[in-house]
């Protein structure tokens, strides 16, 4: 292990927050929650990866579903979690949250005996901490003894191999026990006790940062000036940030002038206000990402300005941090005096550079089909509740091909699929779930209600796809109310952070050319969607694929990529069409259905063939395309 592999170690607090999903109300009335990874030290480890540093983590969370959440996400942010603790006999901390109106945010710590504040002296390890050029200490983990002397330790690690320690002072009133437990809210309360505390830490650090409350409780004076001249004499060399709420910040890596606004400065941003809790884990991540690169200190209140901007326009705090793609391209904007929760632009940026890691190529046995499988066994006078058994089947022979490796999926509907989606999740397939109505033209949505509602009970994990039958040369009224219920889908999956892959098929209402794909991606593009996903009909030759290739690369260079669909085709055709698909940069697989499961299905509503035989000829099949897939892709 060497000094500097990692940029920064954060140490401390790690929780669930719950977030209120209505905004306006009182905690009392609320009625449902978002979950997501919350705790200073957590948020910053989360904010600093994202905006491009390699960041660690110390903390401990529960053996218990929430604490194995937290380790998961960390390591989807690209966290490293070499540093969490996972306690056999205490339980993950919890933080909930209400937004009663702009300005009020009630806020409970579920903290009594949690696994965080259990931090030791015995979780400091030197061969980890020697990693890092720099720490995160917290000052609510000064308030016990135990996670004191674990940040003590940690403290003396450090700057033994030469890095540095920050200080979030991150005074949390009643996680000290000089506010009431249930006054989560509170910002200030004097306490003799508290500041002694602090002060015998900050002549130790490197870098102090805090709101000018909790300079005034680490200094004893309740004048900020006075405040951070006398941190200046205890700490002669550190850099002292003080965050001013929505006029930004200003800091002092010098002398202490006279007055506030003589310190530097960056730009500052004006937002519209959704939540203001975790904004000071954004500011730090942005201001830790300029002074690790060793940017001007102007640059570095720059970033941790515009990330506090971000963190208090959206309603999450660390899902809702920004990378630093969406930071350039926030600062590179002429005006920044909007909403950035309704910015489109910016929604996309997030969306599309936070997504889970997905291996490829996706290699998917679809059997959303509904309509066919119903028109099938109503020829045969078979009970349609045999359709839900057979897609089980399904389930089973794409299991069968993957053996629980990484990118093969599978296409199921929940009208007949419901328990082949449950075991299709054991069986970690990637899944993808139909929301239109089966043959529609115009596009209508299945269920005929709440397209949100019928979305939010679904797992985030689950790509919906949806099927419109789209030409370009379609008529404009149709055309129209085809991109308005596309546009319904896409705004709902932005607002509940689903995947959406829209698969276009043109060829059955028009000619199809090399350029009908290609133009009709460009009008979807025109109109604002950009799906993470496409799936689309097979191409006659390189040359179609190619401009399909290029309209995405124009206009969604972050899009996951195209998946081919297979229409029943032969199996021979569908090889073919593989040939002119795989070598194309975003063509990333293919997702066939009744090629593979058509003749087993008639076969086996008639009893032909058993289970197991029905099973097999699927996985046959399956794996054919697997192997020519791979074949055409080499």
């Amino acid at each position: 292990m060497t000094y500097g592999e990692l940029d920064i170690i954060t140490i401390g607090r790690s929780s669930i927050d719950l977030y209120s999903q209505q905004i306006g109300c009182r905690l009392e009335d609320t009625s449902s929650f978002n979950k997501a990874v919350g705790g200073c030290p957590a948020n910053i480890a989360i904010g600093t990866a994202r905006l491009g540093l390699k960041s660690g983590v110390i903390t401990r969370v529960g053996n218990d579903h929430f604490g194995h959440f937290i380790i998961e996400q960390m390591q989807r942010e690209g966290v490293d979690t070499k540093g969490i603790y996972q306690d056999p006999e205490r339980l993950t901390a919890l933080a909930i949250l209400g937004i009663r109106d702009s300005e009020q945010f009630p806020l409970l710590f579920y903290r009594t005996d949690c696994a965080d504040a259990a931090l030791s002296e015995d979780n400091i390890h030197d061969d980890f901490i020697k990693r890092a050029k720099a720490i995160v200490v917290t000052g609510t983990h000064f308030s016990k003894e135990n996670s004191a002397k674990a940040q003590r330790k940690a403290m003396k690690l450090i700057h033994a191999h030469g890095g540095k320690v920050v200080i979030d002072i991150d005074y949390r009133p009643n996680l000290w026990g000089v506010a009431s437990i249930g006054d989560g809210e509170a910002r200030y309360v004097r306490s003799k006790e508290v500041t002694e505390k602090l002060l015998s830490i900050i002549p130790e650090c490197d870098l102090i940062v805090g709101t000018e409350e909790e300079l005034h409780i680490a200094s004893g004076h309740e004048d900020t000036i006075e405040a951070i001249q006398h941190i200046r004499k205890i700490a002669p060399k550190a850099t002292i940030v003080c965050k001013r709420g929505p006029i930004g910040c200003v800091v002092f890596d010098g002398n202490i002038p006279q007055s506030l606004d003589q310190g530097i400065k960056g730009k500052g941003f004006k937002v519209t206000v959704c939540n203001t809790l975790g904004a000071g884990d954004a500011f730090m991540s942005g201001f830790l990402r300029g002074w690790l690169k060793n940017e001007p200190i102007d640059v570095c209140c720059t970033y941790a300005n515009a990330c506090g901007a971000f963190a208090v326009s959206r309603l999450l705090c660390s899902p809702e941090y920004p990378t630093f793609v969406e930071l350039t391209h926030f600062l590179d904007q002429n005006s920044h005096n909007h909403s950035i929760q309704h910015d489109q632009t910016l929604t996309h940026l997030h969306q599309a550079t936070t997504r889970p890691t997905q291996a490829t190529p996706i290699m998917a046995l679809a059997c959303d089909h509904r309509l066919q499988l119903e028109e099938m066994v109503d020829e045969y006078g078979v009970s349609r509740d045999k359709i839900s058994e057979f897609k089980i089947l399904t389930i089973k022979a794409a299991a069968l091909v993957a053996k629980g490796r990484p990118g093969f999926g599978t296409f199921m509907d929940g009208r007949y699929g419901q328990e082949a989606l449950f075991l299709a999740s054991h069986e970690n397939l990637w899944i993808s779930r139909p929301i239109e109505y089966p043959g529609s033209r115009p596009l209508d949505f299945d269920g005929k209600g709440s397209l949100g509602a019928q979305l939010l009970s679904w797992p985030a994990q689950h790509t919906v796809k949806c099927l419109c039958f789209y030409h370009p040369d379609d008529p404009i009224e149709l055309k129209n109310k085809q991109l308005r219920e596309l546009e319904r889908a896409y705004d709902a999956c932005q607002r509940l952070q689903r995947e959406l892959l829209i698969e276009i098929i043109a060829g059955k209402n028009g000619p199809l050319d090399s350029q009908t794909i290609a133009t009709a991606l460009q009008q979807l593009y025109d109109a604002g969607l950009k799906p993470a996903w496409w799936k689309l009909e097979p191409q006659q030759d390189q040359a179609a694929w190619k401009s399909i290739n290029n309209v995405i690369k124009q206009n969604d260079p972050l899009c996951r990529g195209v998946v081919v669909l297979g229409l029943d085709a032969p199996l021979e055709t569908i090889t073919q069409a593989f040939q002119a698909a795989a070598q194309i940069p975003y063509v990333k697989g293919f997702a066939v259905g009744r090629t593979i499961f058509g003749e087993p299905a008639r076969q086996w509503f008639t009893k032909q063939i058993n289970d197991d035989e029905a099973i097999q000829k699927m996985a046959d099949t399956f794996q054919q395309l697997v192997d020519a897939w791979l074949k055409a892709a080499q």
